[in-house]
């Protein structure tokens, strides 16, 4: 028992750095950011795992400490649209809400990368929400930053063309690199439409000289032209 809680105690401090990505966490008074810490349990994925899916029932609360997340959906005919990514010192909207209303999850979640993330306990979870103003104001506050995120993926699909959809979220992607490896169904899945639609944009992009294009690979050549297009559209 002794050697077991030596261990426990060496384990938590190596593993309590995470909590660092999280300053409000950070921030509990002791008592509580011992819960936290101590409570929760690493978990490593590797890239392509699924984290979740529809009608999976949610057990615990996730901290993303390491790598990317693709959350997203599907419509009825199966084509992919990208709600949001979670990176390090990110949450995950849809977990909150599934613990907050003891409901299933209504979407997917897959790791692009290898992902190093935190799993809270659920019962942990609405301990905390329930005792911890400290707790309740991060998930909360972190809660409305992800929904302002998924509402403007909402107002791009609805009010913006697919065009300049398409040029906002290519130099979003591009960011300071001039080529993309990407597939026309990836993009497509980043902008909510289909591949072909997205295909036919692109190959008007080439002949206008904005973008090159070959297997698995776009380049920008015209950046200005793109954010052109773009016009008020919101990567």
């Amino acid at each position: 028992m002794t050697n077991g809680a030596k261990t426990d105690r060496a384990s938590r401090r190596d593993d309590a750095g995470w909590i660092t990505l999280f300053p409000p966490l950070a921030a509990l008074p002791e008592a509580e950011r011992g819960l936290v810490v101590g409570r929760a349990a690493p978990a490593a994925l590797p890239a392509g795992t699924t984290v979740f899916e529809p009608h999976q029932a949610c057990g615990a609360f996730l901290f993303v400490t390491g790598g990317s997340v693709r959350v997203f959906q599907l419509d009825q005919d199966g084509n992919e649209i990208v709600l949001y990514r979670l990176g390090p010192g990110s949450i995950c909207i849809l977990t909150t809400m599934a613990l907050l209303a003891a409901e299933r999850y209504s979407a997917f979640a897959v790791t692009e990368t290898p992902v190093t993330a935190v799993a809270l306990p659920g019962g942990l979870f609405d301990e905390l929400m329930g005792r911890s103003g400290g707790f309740r104001s991060f998930v909360f506050l972190a809660h409305a930053e992800r929904m302002a995120d998924l509402m403007r993926v909402i107002q791009n699909v609805t009010f913006e063309s697919i065009p300049s959809r398409l040029a906002a979220r290519l130099l979003a992607l591009a960011a300071d690199r001039k080529a993309l490896s990407i597939t026309h169904q990836q993009l497509a899945a980043e902008i909510g439409s289909a591949r072909e639609v997205v295909s036919r944009h692109l190959k008007s992009f080439e002949k206008r000289g904005w973008v090159s294009l070959a297997r698995n690979r776009i380049e920008v050549r015209n950046a200005a032209s793109l954010r052109s297009a773009a016009g008020s559209a919101k990567a």
